[in-house]
């Protein structure tokens, strides 16, 4: 049996496995190269009546249900990341914040990342704190 590929990590290079989105901002700063961010969202089926948490997979923008995923990948458009699925109404800025890339871009090497306008103010101090 395989392992998942979360825990195979995202080969860039022979020898080089990306695991974490740690590593993915430490890879790109080391290389030079630039990062693309954005979120995409999947269509799921609508949660069983009488969960107390359905309303959260209901995205704002889609008017549907469904997840949220944070993808990064490189110029040449190699995925390097995949981030863990959020129900569908969560921001693209707070899933990063969440996931802790304003830390590693603020800890790690300077590193060039493209994003749209969901991600404006990352570097900034979520609301209220």
């Amino acid at each position: 049996m395989r392992p998942l590929l979360a825990e195979r990590g995202c080969t860039v290079s022979p020898g080089v496995r990306l695991r974490s989105l740690a590593e993915v901002v430490d890879h790109l700063g080391a290389s030079g190269k630039t990062g693309i961010v954005d979120g995409t969202e999947v269509r799921v089926r609508r949660l069983a009546a009488g969960r107390t948490d359905r309303e959260k997979f209901v995205s704002g923008k889609n008017k549907q249900n469904a997840v949220k995923t944070m993808v990064v990948t490189d110029g040449e458009g190699r995925v390097l990341f995949c981030s863990p699925t959020k129900p569908g109404s969560c921001a693209d800025i707070t899933h990063s914040r969440q996931l802790g890339l304003v830390e590693f871009l603020a800890q790690g090497p300077a590193v060039e990342i493209l994003a749209d306008a969901g991600y404006q103010g990352l570097g900034g101090r979520p609301a209220g704190g």
